[in-house]
């Protein structure tokens, strides 16, 4: 078989390498064609190196071509895999640190809550231009999976406005099908799920067990297994009062909704230091610092490491290469997708982008109907969505005004935050991403003139919030390499810890 695959955002160590692994393991794949772009030259060069050492190793002749001309690499491609980070980790840092001043303690910030807000400001101005070369140059009807964060609101974006047809795909629904088989004692293909809901917010509806329903006792399970007892607490305490476990981990899912974060005594009550994704005050950035900082140092000792096996058994559970796989050769894939609602689940809106069960195969991509949510999730969703559609308009048309209304009606920051706290949060958000926000230009001319101007509402200038660690060292990291290189090598970072 022979197409193309383009890879934008391929300078990400993380997902690249493991994302073409998994798709160069499928046997019928080793003739096609794959490009790299991404706007920084030296990170896409260090990952170029390191995937064309893995298929040399592997006996494969299959090139990568790699170029910062996004166009040049998405020219005939017909999937489009995307993992961007707009604004790297500088961007990243003011997300966290700017809503600190205002009491908005985040663990990772990427997908609601203030700081996910104003990372899909950045990432749907980029989403559409890419569509927009997709349109032009792609193969006619290419598919775009994206990987990106904030999901949802990329996803949605690239599907209303940006005329591609766009699945959005993440790992929570395996981890926490993981965990579940896990407090249950049994494996997870023993395991049958269907979970539903919108990304980092979805929810095991069904959960059997050889025809047997397993939900009921969910609760007890979580609660009397000894890790998950400690480190899952606000996962169970949402699983004790809606009924359903929620997909996101500890940590994210504490930053999605009102009642774990809002009050910095209470915090520690709910999380867990041993574990990044357990919910420390800007765990995530954290770890991304470190993985960046240590491949960038360790780099030509990873080129003498064993290479990558290409094979079956060495696949990940990412959907990305089975979606592909089951629309080139027809064998039939099910997963959990991130798709626009359309009435697949009947009491959220049509318009959202939901995430629930579907299959792929040579007939495409079926999304079969859930029906309604149970009503305290769909709830919890509903609250969700209603930020992500201001969100996302915003951002298409550089409306500050939609903006600040998405930060109100966010969860956790209204929980927190009065409105002229909010007003002024966003002010200095958009003045400190200028660079990446270009459809707010009137509007962060306002800002800094009335942050120039005055008066100011005090802030917590240098707080660290209530659980802050600080970054490794690259000399502490080489103390453990191993730890280390996991970090810095896996797409998902908090993996390990997701198995428990």
């Amino acid at each position: 078989m022979f197409f193309k695959i383009a890879f934008i955002g391929a300078g990400s160590i993380g997902f690249t390498r493991g994302l073409l692994r998994d798709v160069l393991s499928v046997p019928e794949f080793r003739d096609i064609e794959v490009a790299f772009t991404d706007i920084s030259e030296h990170n896409l060069q260090m990952v170029t190196e390191l995937c064309r050492r893995d298929i040399r190793e592997n006996g494969l002749d299959v090139p990568i071509t790699a170029t910062t001309d996004r166009r040049e690499a998405l020219r005939g491609a017909k999937y489009v895999i995307c993992t961007i980070r707009v604004g790297g980790l500088e961007a990243f840092a003011t997300d966290v640190d700017i809503p600190l001043k205002y009491g908005v303690d985040q663990c990772v910030g990427d997908t609601l809550c203030a700081g996910g807000i104003m990372y899909g400001q950045r990432g749907i101005a980029v989403m559409l231009d890419i569509c927009k070369d997709i349109r032009e140059v792609a193969a006619k009807d290419a598919l775009l999976l994206n990987y990106a964060n904030p999901m949802a609101m990329l996803t949605w974006a690239c599907n209303k406005y940006g005329g591609v047809r766009t699945v959005g795909l993440c790992h929570g629904v395996q981890h926490g099908h993981e965990q579940i088989a896990e407090v249950y004692g049994l494996k997870r293909e023993e395991v049958d799920i269907v979970c539903a809901g919108i990304n980092h917010q979805t929810w095991y509806i069904q959960i059997r067990h050889q025809g047997k329903d397993l939900t009921a006792g969910l609760l007890e399970a979580f609660e009397r297994h000894p890790d998950f007892s400690r480190t899952e607490k606000v996962r169970i305490d949402m699983l004790r009062r809606f009924g359903y476990y929620s997909t996101e981990s500890n940590g994210h899912l504490s930053e999605y909704v009102p009642w774990y974060r809002k009050r910095p005594d209470e915090i520690r009550d709910w999380i867990d230091l041993g574990s990044w994704i357990n919910g420390e005050t800007g765990g995530y950035l954290r770890v991304c610092t470190e993985g960046r900082n240590w491949f960038e140092t360790d780099f030509p000792n990873w080129m003498k490491d064993p290479a990558f096996r290409y094979a079956p058994g060495e696949r990940s559970h990412e959907h990305g290469s089975y979606i592909i796989e089951g629309l080139e050769t027809g064998r039939v894939y099910r997963g959990h997708f991130n798709v626009v609602n359309n009435g697949v689940i009947s009491n959220l809106p049509d318009d959202a982008v939901i995430e629930a069960p579907g299959y792929a195969d040579r007939n495409g991509i079926s999304m079969p109907v859930v029906g309604d949510l149970p009503l305290g999730p769909a709830a919890v969703c509903n609250a969700s969505i209603s930020v992500q559609r201001l969100a996302v308009e915003a951002a298409v048309h550089g409306d500050d005004r939609l903006l600040r209304q998405a930060f109100m009606m966010d969860p956790l920051v209204g929980a927190v935050c009065n409105p002229k706290e909010i007003w002024q949060m966003v002010d200095e958000m958009l003045v400190a991403q200028e660079k990446w926000l270009p459809q707010y230009a009137e509007a962060v001319a306002a800002a800094k003139k009335r942050l120039e101007e005055g008066p100011r509402i005090p802030t917590r200038e240098g707080y660290r919030g209530a659980a802050r660690l600080n970054a490794k060292t690259v000399e502490e990291m080489r103390q453990d390499r191993e730890a280390a290189n996991k970090n810095a090598g896996e797409a998902d970072k908090g993996k390990e810890r997701a198995k428990g």
